[in-house]
Parts: C-alpha cells; sequence; structure tokens
C-alpha cells in the first residue's frame, strides 16, 4: 500500500511551511521598504534653518534670505 509513512508527511508539511514563511517575509519586507521612500520633504524654509545651524551661511545671509523667502517665523 503507498502512502505517508511518518517522514513522507512531516517533510511535506515542512514545505508547504517553508514557502509560507518566505512568502509572508517577502511581504513583509516589501511592505517595510515602502514605508521608508515616503519621507517628507524639507520646506525652503527649513533648508534655510539647517544651512544656518551647520554654519554654511552667514547670519546676514541667512535674514536675507529669509526676507526673500517672507517667514517672520
Amino acid at each position: 500500500m503507498m502512502g505517508y509513512d511518518g517522514w513522507g508527511f512531516g517533510m511535506h508539511a515542512l514545505w508547504w511551511l517553508f514557502w509560507v514563511v518566505l512568502i509572508v517575509g517577502v511581504i513583509f519586507a516589501l511592505l517595510q521598504g515602502s514605508g521608508r521612500r515616503e519621507a517628507r520633504r524639507e520646506t525652503p524654509y527649513e533648508i534655510l534653518q539647517r544651512r544656518y545651524a551647520e554654519g554654511e551661511i552667514s547670519k546676514d545671509e541667512y535674514e536675507e534670505r529669509k526676507r526673500t523667502l517672507g517667514h517672520d517665523g
């Protein structure tokens, strides 16, 4: 009589488990990766603030560009 002995059924179940875990892992990785790409872009004023904080521009240049942007903050 042909049928599964203890190992045959166990190996079959392990292959199904392997494929399910693999597919779920790939889907999870894709969903996690897509969340990282949705980074918020800096506004021009935030870029100006960052450049001033990092010392790339002087205080006078910062004030002039801030007036140009029309930002009173």
